[in-house]
């Protein structure tokens, strides 16, 4: 799989309404800047996710390889991406865990979702996406994301308790960054931030 993607435009500018479509690229600088921001949202769904679920943060970080390893192959590498945890099935565990259900109950659901998400790939792959468009529009999608980041909030805030002011630093530097700067530096906000909190947590000796 080589890294024979196509620079995108001059590889240092996205104007606006565009995207860096699969195969293409920003100058490697860019590239590596947003990969390691990727990574590190990565590891809150790849981590997290099973922390909260109580599944095996191992088994997790190995099935993550996988399916990475599998997407990579089946896309030629035009798209480089790492396919981590879903924060989407934690209300369904959760109320497969009120029930009193056990959690391979849970563990079956998520199988067969996986199952039937490969069937929706396989038909998009001859139909198209433009189905999946008039069924899911962006109002029902956006709807679906603020959900889960609504389960996910108490969550959120048992995490700050354990250091609320490096929580607030993160936040403030991230929020700011986004605000005031454009361009790289704006888009790699979520990275600034935890650079952030990672400093005042070595300043302060919370690490």
């Amino acid at each position: 799989m080589p890294l024979n993607w196509n620079l995108h435009h001059d590889g240092k500018t996205i104007r606006d309404g565009e995207i860096v479509r699969p195969g293409e690229r920003l100058t490697w600088p860019r590239t590596i800047g947003f990969g390691a921001q990727h990574v590190v949202a990565m590891f809150g769904a790849t981590f997290l996710v099973p922390t909260i679920t109580g599944f095996p943060v191992t088994a997790t970080l190995f099935f993550s390889g996988v399916g990475t390893i599998l997407f990579l192959v089946l896309t030629q590498n035009r798209l480089p991406s790492y396919l981590g945890s879903s924060f989407a099935f934690l209300a369904p565990i959760g109320a497969v865990a009120a029930s009193g259900a056990s959690i391979e109950v849970a563990m079956f659901g998520i199988v067969v979702t996986g199952v039937i998400l490969a069937a929706v790939g396989a038909i998009v792959m001859k139909t198209g996406i433009g189905w999946i468009n008039a069924l899911m529009p962006p109002v029902v999608a956006g709807s679906i994301v603020a959900l889960i980041g609504f389960n996910l909030a108490p969550t959120a805030v048992n995490n700050a308790k354990a250091g609320p002011w490096m929580a607030v630093i993160t936040l403030v530097v991230l929020v700011l960054t986004i605000v005031v700067f454009k361009g790289l530096i704006g888009r790699l906000s979520i990275i600034v931030g935890v650079v952030a909190g990672y400093v005042y947590a070595a300043v302060t000796g919370a690490l």
